[in-house]
């Protein structure tokens, strides 16, 4: 049962002098009600047809008791003394009392408090009843409103008849009474919400943290991470101690990660994450794994003018320089050596500072009569690093290392686009 009415409290007597003075009062008192009013009255009398309602006037309004039942609403109770608030349909009936309408009262009642919503900017909750050729239509507080496929969530604006029967939160962008156009948009209230889940989650997040999210998007420089409020962007230098070529050769879309947070910009509202990060890096124990004269075996990745990148175990590079290829001199790198060669190497020197090991192969050779002899290469007296000025290559490398320190500087779109794909475009060096 509905209770739409509160019992009356006790009303003190109100003592007059004379009749003159209770008749002045008394006309003072009469209301003057005009279609519309929504005015408070107390109930006097329960019939079977009608209810009897006090509302200050020359006479008693009525509201009928099809008011109280009917329209699959739970049938409202009212008892004689309860305060009820109700429209004024008609200011008099052939009865000459006012005919009033609880219904219409509590409606005017809900507009106002979507007009204030509205105001605020405030979220409601929203019922999708049904799709439409422009949208959805939703119960808003009892309010029939209509939802634009425009300002559909993106995550749903592909197929809306999947929202019906939901329950959703709504921000309302327009109240029209006199035209009963109510306008909302589930979009708005998403990113205002997504909006306050960033905040909270910089606040929260520290660099060095460990968090686990959802990759939810893929581009040729980077996977996406939603982290719940923002996404991340783990860099393709991040995703590996090894050179990865196909970001999609590690993640997918969907999977879940585990990753270390290295660098935040709230004022971007960027992220930068890594994966590599979570396991050993190969680098720390470099020196003590490969010293001076270590004979190896290595797999050409690269090739320059001024020689050849071998790896030489998970995650670790080699340079093998090109006056190392050979005791003659080679014109052309290309000329001894291919990407995907699998040739046998020694060890130069280990910097685990700079992040470099150089190699030889050539001193794995005979060495030709007419040369002269060669420095030791156990004593750490020769680099062949050294024994080149970088051109433009090593630049272009340099450049590589460069984007690896700046690997979040893409543009990271917190929302995703319909597709479900990070809307974003390849980053550049800051």
């Amino acid at each position: 049962m509905t209770q739409l009415a509160t019992p009356a409290p006790a009303e003190e007597m109100t003592t007059f002098t004379s009749m003159e003075e209770y008749l002045r009062v008394s006309a003072d008192s009469i209301r003057t009600l005009s279609y519309g009013d929504i005015v408070d009255g107390t109930v006097v009398r329960v019939d079977p047809d009608e209810v009897l309602v006090d509302i200050g006037a020359k006479s008693e309004g009525v509201i009928s008791n099809r008011e109280l039942t009917g329209r699959a609403e739970e049938p409202v109770i009212l008892e004689p003394g309860d305060h009820v608030k109700v429209y004024v349909l008609q200011s008099e009936n052939e009865d000459g009392n006012v005919v009033l309408s609880l219904r219409r009262a509590r409606a005017e009642g809900i507009w106002a408090k979507a007009a204030e919503k509205e105001s605020t900017g405030e979220g409601v909750e929203a019922e999708v009843k049904e799709q439409n050729k422009g949208g959805l239509i939703v119960n808003i507080m009892g309010l029939r409103g209509f939802l634009p496929s425009s300002q559909v969530a993106r995550t749903h604006s592909g197929n809306l008849v999947d929202l019906v029967g939901e329950r959703i939160m709504v921000k309302i962008l327009e109240v029209n009474r006199k035209r009963n156009r109510l306008i909302v948009s589930q979009r708005a209230a998403q990113d205002e919400d997504r909006a306050r889940q960033r905040e909270e989650l910089f606040e929260r997040l520290a660099v060095g943290d460990v968090v686990t999210g959802k990759v939810s998007g893929l581009t040729s420089y980077g996977a996406f991470v939603n982290l719940g409020g923002a996404d991340g962007l783990i860099h393709i230098s991040e995703l590996s101690w090894d050179r990865v070529s196909n970001v999609s050769d590690m993640l997918a879309v969907g999977d879940e990660v585990t990753v270390r947070v290295i660098k935040l910009d709230p004022e971007l509202s960027r992220i930068s994450l890594s994966l590599r990060q979570m396991g050993e890096d190969p680098w720390d124990s470099i020196e003590a794994r490969f010293p001076p004269g270590t004979e190896i075996e290595g797999v050409v990745t690269k090739t320059k003018k001024y020689g050849a990148f071998l790896q030489i175990a998970d995650g670790v590079e080699g340079l093998l320089h090109i006056s190392e290829l050979s005791w003659e001199h080679v014109e052309r790198t290309e000329d001894v050596l291919r990407v995907g060669d699998s040739i046998k190497v020694v060890v130069l020197q280990a910097d685990r500072s700079r992040r470099r090991i150089s190699l030889s192969y050539r001193q794995l050779l005979p060495r030709p009569d007419h040369l002269a002899d060669e420095p030791d290469v156990t004593e750490g007296r020769y680099s062949a690093a050294a024994d080149y000025v970088p051109g433009d290559e090593e630049e272009e490398s340099a450049e590589e290392e460069g984007a690896e320190e700046t690997r979040a500087a893409g543009e990271q779109e917190p929302e995703t686009a319909e597709d479900g794909a990070p809307d974003a475009e390849e980053p550049e060096a800051e």
